[in-house]
């Protein structure tokens, strides 16, 4: 099982290091040792406490759909011209960028601050690991 030491961990969660440690000494993660005897958590809790924090507020406009990657957020950007736009939303700590025709723009009543939700249906998701690690 990986450990992540506490300053990867508050990286990874978007907290301080100090957040890490009260949560190792309250309970809320189980603090273990690194291999150099430093303060770590088990890279399996620590996924899951990740997932927990990062649930985004609920689709308001759900549908059917076969796409399990679903983003709600709140548009931050748009640059568009006569034909093609870029949308840019912020949806908790990612930022989804999408390009479409200026008319779904306008269908859509896009604007800075409304919300939207960005659904992404890929047949291709590249997963990278620090090189060295992973290997079995």
């Amino acid at each position: 099982m990986p450990t992540i030491r506490v300053s990867e961990a508050a990286r990874f969660l978007g907290v301080s290091d100090d957040t890490i440690r009260r949560w190792t000494e309250n309970g809320t993660l189980t603090p273990v040792k690194d291999d150099a005897g430093r303060l770590a958590v088990e890279g399996l809790e620590l996924a899951q406490h990740a997932r927990q924090l990062a649930q985004l507020p609920e689709d308001p406009h759900r549908t059917g759909s076969s796409a399990r990657n679903r983003f709600v957020g709140l548009v931050t950007g748009i640059a568009m011209d006569k034909v093609m736009a870029q949308v840019e939303l912020q949806c908790g700590p990612f930022r989804v960028v999408s390009l479409m025709s200026s008319e779904a723009v306008r269908e859509l009543g896009l604007e800075f601050g409304s919300v939207a939700t960005a659904v992404v249906k890929a047949t291709t998701v590249i997963i990278e690991t620090p090189q060295g690690k992973g290997i079995i």
